[in-house]
């Protein structure tokens, strides 16, 4: 959904292209049976891939769809196969149609379904991740925000929502920014709210922890803001950043039950998104954006032909339009 609810791309690109071999290594016969059915152990441990056939692939794009709002066409094929394979794998059901009746017979609250949903979707997302949208978050939004607070004397909460979170780190960054503006004296001014559809990635959202990869672009001067753990290089967010924020499971095709926010980070989501999905997403998020309010997008999302709730002011910024 940056959580981001992200769908299927080509991160997987080395397990795409093991595929195309048509072979992958295995530990043994349960997951080599799991991975193409009725197949047994070939010499050196390998065993022949089994793809999703067109048909599997149109049943489970459709759930897929219906469920996340994720389009995955023909092209994902590959990468559908090698996803669904480890939950074969993993869960011990023998084939990719046996896997979809079992999804079929079970309640949408059943745990299986979030574990499809993390098997389904990518988590690729790290902090301060596009540096121009922290720039004008900080360097003028925060700004702006906190004239208008003080011109007016209001005390109203700052309230700004990170949709497809994943596990926290855009969450975090809006933590790391808000707490160097120093404007916000205690935790009940500022309210940053984190959302996800897998609730395994909310789970570690929860905790805070980061390891090298997803801090590697974090400014010095904010890694204050962060404990750093010698032995293992992992870095734990401080308390002054885990009080701003919390976390929820949330998927973006119902509407989330919240006062308006004043910005909404939606990035690296709709890309996945056919264009009545993305219709259906903004039209749920949009009476969230408070008139005035922000929306940050990718620059190639596509909101201004799914949406008239917003105008442009830059290809990755919109505003909710008052009136």
């Amino acid at each position: 959904m940056n959580t981001d609810q992200a769908a299927l791309t080509c991160r997987e690109s080395s397990l795409a292209s093991d595929s195309r071999k048509k072979h992958f290594r295995v530990s043994g016969p349960t997951a080599c049976a799991a991975a193409s059915p009725g197949a047994g152990v070939q010499g050196g441990g390998l065993c022949p891939v089994e793809q999703v056939s067109d048909a599997q692939l149109a049943r489970y794009a459709t759930v897929i769809r219906e469920r996340t709002g994720i389009h995955v066409s023909h092209q994902k094929k590959l990468l559908l196969s090698n996803r669904l394979r480890r939950r074969l794998s993993e869960t011990g059901i023998a084939s990719f149609d046996a896997y979809y009746r079992h999804l079929s017979a079970i309640p949408s609250h059943d745990a299986e379904w979030d574990k499809f949903f993390q098997a389904i979707t990518t988590h690729e997302t790290y902090l301060f991740r596009d540096d121009n949208h922290w720039k004008w978050f900080s360097d003028v939004f925060l700004r702006d925000h906190v004239a208008a607070r003080r011109a007016s004397g209001t005390t109203r909460c700052l309230r700004v929502w990170s949709a497809a979170c994943s596990t926290g780190d855009e969450a975090y960054t809006i933590a790391c920014c808000v707490a160097a503006n120093h404007a916000f004296p205690s935790p009940r001014h500022v309210d940053i709210l984190g959302t996800d559809i897998a609730a395994g990635e909310i789970e570690r959202a929860k905790q805070g922890l980061f390891g090298p990869r997803a801090m590697r672009l974090v400014p010095k001067e904010y890694l204050r803001y962060f404990e750093k753990d010698e032995h293992t290089g992992n870095w734990a967010a401080r308390p002054i950043l885990r009080r701003q924020v919390r976390f929820e499971c949330h998927n973006l095709m119902h509407r989330l039950t919240a006062m308006p926010f004043d910005v909404v980070f939606l990035k690296n989501v709709l890309i996945y998104f056919d264009i009545e999905s993305k219709r259906r997403a903004l039209s749920n998020i949009a009476p969230l954006v408070r008139p005035g309010g922000f929306l940050v997008a990718g620059a190639a999302e596509g909101v201004a032909g799914a949406t008239d709730a917003f105008r442009r002011v830059e290809p990755w910024l919109y505003q909710r339009v008052v009136g």
